[in-house]
């Protein structure tokens, strides 16, 4: 695959040069800082630290952290919509908000030096996945609320590149823009990125040969068999990049384009623990936990981002520890017949099989007493087989994860395409016929 050299040491931004040492020094002063401005300026945290018998002055080190509460998504929303901020609505230069599909959303504020400290981390993480100043950037993340669009527009325009800001949706004309304007770099979800490729091949045009030579994907989980599925048809290095809104948005974490071996996280602005999702207690793998370090506007303390991963040493950047992919979250977990089902093991399957393309739902149903998930998966173009194609799924989801499924192979481009965050699982169990 075609790339560039990885950026010489002197090119990178003071702290990736650091040593372990320096970063921490760095991270114990910040997050000392961090603890003081919730406490005093948050009701919520103050009666938090308070309940729990800890104070700011009680961080005297890194590992004091672990002392202090954890933040919930559901705090965020008992505390719609601004009784998170940590600085007068005045100062608020930008809000960001959840969907809202399950609740309450989740709003997020950032001060303008918090919008400053996002394009950073999102220019760093650009540059790490290859992009370097005078790129062309094709940004088909969703712009709004959605903190994608933005958080990549104002990193690619930090770091120098020409922006084209195309959002999602309209798929032709993105593989139109993209024929045209030839940028180098697309950042997009891995799942609509799927969507491109086959709108290139439906239109009769070579996604190989087209000008892209890196993708940046994100917001979704996706595994090591959907970076070689797109990395093959599109001779790009597909690499990933982390974030969540609740904790800034994109560029939390991102792959080093040199190595991909997971995701540096970039801990002089965010720091991250795992824990037992049952008991939250320490572990080496379990549900990731990011405390803010620099936020002004709505510093997060310790926040459960329901994510899957572990924390590994750094690679390319030594003194940034990595998260492995994430393999799932706490919350889309699903649990047939007793079984632990996470869909991105799901996908790995059906990614292996031949004959069988990467457009995939599971369908939840309870047609009598015991739960079903039926796999509907898309054929791909030419399969004449389709029914050994779908017993070779069904046998090894049971051999591999352990239940049995149904499997439904369909016709080509029959599935709904997403543009954002792909809905994987569709569970109609609640609303069944009695």
């Amino acid at each position: 695959m075609r790339l560039g050299d990885p950026p010489a040491r002197d090119q990178l931004d003071p702290i990736e040069r650091a040593s372990r040492d320096e970063l921490a020094a760095l991270q114990l002063r910040r997050l000392q800082w961090t603890l003081g401005h919730a406490y005093e300026n948050v009701p919520f945290y103050r009666e938090k630290f308070d309940s729990a018998g800890v104070h700011p002055g009680d961080c005297k080190e890194l590992g004091d952290l672990a002392r202090f509460p954890f933040t919930t998504k559901q705090d965020l929303r008992d505390h719609y919509p601004f009784g998170m901020f940590a600085v007068p609505r005045e100062r608020v230069a930008r809000i960001h908000a959840s969907s809202g599909t399950t609740g309450k959303p989740t709003v997020v504020g950032y001060t303008r030096n918090d919008v400053d400290a996002w394009a950073e981390v999102m220019a760093r993480s650009i540059r790490a996945s290859g992009g370097r100043p005078g790129d062309i950037v094709h940004v088909a993340y969703g712009y709004g609320l959605f903190t994608g669009g933005l958080g990549a527009h104002y990193g690619a325009e930090r770091l120098g590149c020409t922006v084209v800001p195309v959002s999602g949706g309209m798929t032709a004309r993105q593989v139109q823009l993209i024929t045209d304007f030839r940028p180098r770099v697309v950042m997009v979800t891995p799942s609509y990125m799927l969507a491109l490729l086959d709108e290139f091949e439906a239109q009769g045009l070579n996604p190989r040969e087209s000008s892209l030579q890196i993708g940046i994907f994100g917001a979704e989980p996706w595994t090591e068999r959907m970076r070689v599925e797109i990395e093959e048809r599109f001779d790009v290095h597909a690499v990933d990049i982390y974030g969540l809104s609740e904790v800034m948005g994109p560029g939390v974490a991102n792959e080093c384009v040199e190595t991909k071996d997971g995701l540096h996280v970039w801990e002089d602005h965010f720091y991250p623990e795992t824990v037992d999702p049952l008991t939250g207690d320490p572990a080496d793998a379990g549900e990731l936990v990011f405390t803010s370090l620099t936020k002004e506007a709505m510093p997060v303390i310790r926040y459960r981002t329901r994510d899957l991963t572990r924390l590994l040493p750094g690679t390319a950047r030594p003194a940034f520890r990595r998260m492995e992919k994430v393999t799932g979250r706490t919350d889309d977990m699903i649990i047939l017949r007793g079984v632990n089902v996470f869909p991105t093991q799901i996908e790995e399957l059906v990614l292996r099989t031949p004959g069988l393309s990467p457009h995939f739902q599971l369908h939840l149903t309870r047609p009598e007493r015991l739960d079903v998930m039926t796999v509907k998966v898309e054929a791909r173009p030419g399969l004449t087989e389709r029914a050994a194609a779908g017993e070779a799924l069904r046998q090894a989801v049971k051999d591999t994860v352990g239940v049995r499924v149904e499997v439904e192979v369909v016709d080509p481009e029959t599935l709904e395409r997403s543009v954002g965050k792909l809905k994987r699982v569709i569970d109609s169990r609640a609303t069944r016929d009695n």
